[in-house]
């Protein structure tokens, strides 16, 4: 049985002028069904967890889809379940799961990686007739040859036993394509664009932006504050940050306030972010609540100044 992963490691040009699309800011704040008129990229929210096992909350996992296709960035907990409920509940038929065949690594935190199995392999199981294509950091590669070798009894059961697998029966073996900053993807919809962060004593984190045909997507990943992502939305369609709640903060012991204060975004900090992003919307996703909850990360942002429209996001939130 194969079990070799595919690697190209990339590394093309930086990023270009931000798009200068409009008509979008109030459209994006609205549930799904109650827009009139549907832009072609969308954000959805397939999970806005963090590592604390909230029920209403998966695993971090972001899809933009443009028209009939998905791309997803990270693939946390409950990535495979949460896009086949969007496809059946908001009828984004681009997320069923036999569709589900490329995603974006942000890095290689547990959280955000612990549904990558899943993603491998459930679609697969499932008819998905091409190979999952994996963008992200140095590492990305080994961790999936150690996926593949870990499951390999179930996949030889499933190519060589009774399932019918003529039809797909390599699907399995990843595709894996090792970034570096700049242009990593292009297709006739997208193009997408890694933009290397600052996740604390993680040595490559990226945030991604995706330049769709109506509208314009950075999603941070984790990071710490700092002048990057800034520069990267630029005005952008839609922002969405990870954060914390600046106010919970204090409420937390000493070594875990010197842990997030390198690895994490608060309120305050995210409000100077996306006042000189200028984002037509920004969403607050990974949000480390700490007994807070949606409203108070909203009034912490606009204490701080920022007056931009805004929302804190939910797992299947649409923007």
């Amino acid at each position: 049985m194969r079990l070799a992963v595919f690697r190209l490691r990339t590394r093309r040009a930086g990023i270009t002028t931000a798009l200068a699309v409009g008509g979008f800011c109030a459209l994006a704040t609205l549930p799904l069904r109650a827009r009139q008129s549907v832009p072609r990229t969308r954000v959805v929210m397939l999970g806005t967890g963090t590592p604390n096992a909230d029920p209403e909350r998966s695993g971090p996992a972001v899809a933009v889809v443009v028209d009939d296709r998905a791309y997803l960035v990270d693939a946390g907990a409950g990535v495979v379940r949460r896009a086949a409920q969007a496809a059946r509940d908001l009828g984004i038929a681009a997320l069923e799961p036999d569709r589900l065949n490329r995603v974006f690594l942000t890095h290689l935190h547990s959280d955000h990686t612990v549904g990558i199995p899943d993603l491998l392999l459930t679609p697969w199981v499932l008819d998905r007739p091409d190979p999952l294509t994996l963008h992200g950091p140095v590492g990305t590669g080994r961790m999936l040859d150690l996926i593949v070798q870990a499951w390999s009894d179930d996949i030889a059961v499933r190519r060589d036993g009774l399932e019918p697998r003529d039809h797909n029966r390599d699907a399995y073996l990843p595709v894996v394509e090792e970034v570096l900053e700049g242009l990593v993807f292009e297709d006739d919809l997208v193009r997408v664009y890694a933009i290397p962060v600052v996740h604390g004593s993680w040595e490559r984190a990226f945030a991604y932006r995706f330049e769709g045909p109506d509208r314009t997507v950075v999603i941070s990943g984790d990071t710490g504050p700092g002048d990057v992502l800034a520069r990267a939305c630029s005005g952008c369609d839609v922002l969405v940050h990870e954060v914390y709640s600046v106010d919970a903060f204090v409420t937390r012991p000493p070594e875990w306030q010197a842990y997030h204060r390198r690895f994490h975004t608060s309120t305050t900090e995210l409000a100077e972010i996306a006042s000189r992003a200028a984002p037509g919307t920004l969403v607050m996703y990974h949000q480390l609540f700490w007994g807070r909850g949606d409203e108070d990360l909203i009034r912490e942002l606009r204490r701080a100044g920022y007056g931009g429209p805004a929302v804190s996001a939910v797992d299947l939130g649409v923007y």
